[in-house]
């Protein structure tokens, strides 16, 4: 039984990298994708992170990207507690 979401929560990440090569965001959170030598990056980070935030019915998405970094943005759904305690991780716990 599924919960109805009342609303979003999101959380902003920014980091202070380089920046994302346009051509690039459509692959970023495919398993193995990298830019690096081979060796050097397993290409699993972002795509490990989809992965957990999907398992929550939440979204990741990039924000905004350039060379003064990037910043992705996290929805997450929010829903009421249950009277029998159950866990808010999951709308269908």
């Amino acid at each position: 039984m599924r919960r109805k979401s009342i609303g979003k929560v999101f959380l902003e990440i920014k980091d202070k990298g380089e920046g994302i090569p346009h051509e690039n965001l459509s692959k970023i959170f495919d398993p193995f994708f990298t830019t690096k030598d081979v060796g050097k990056s397993t290409g699993l980070g972002l795509s490990i992170v989809y992965g957990l935030i999907e398992e929550h019915e939440a979204k990741i998405s990039v924000k905004k990207t350039g060379s003064q970094g990037t910043t992705f943005i996290i929805e997450f759904p929010m829903y009421v507690a249950s009277k029998d305690g159950l866990s808010l991780c999951k709308p269908y716990c």
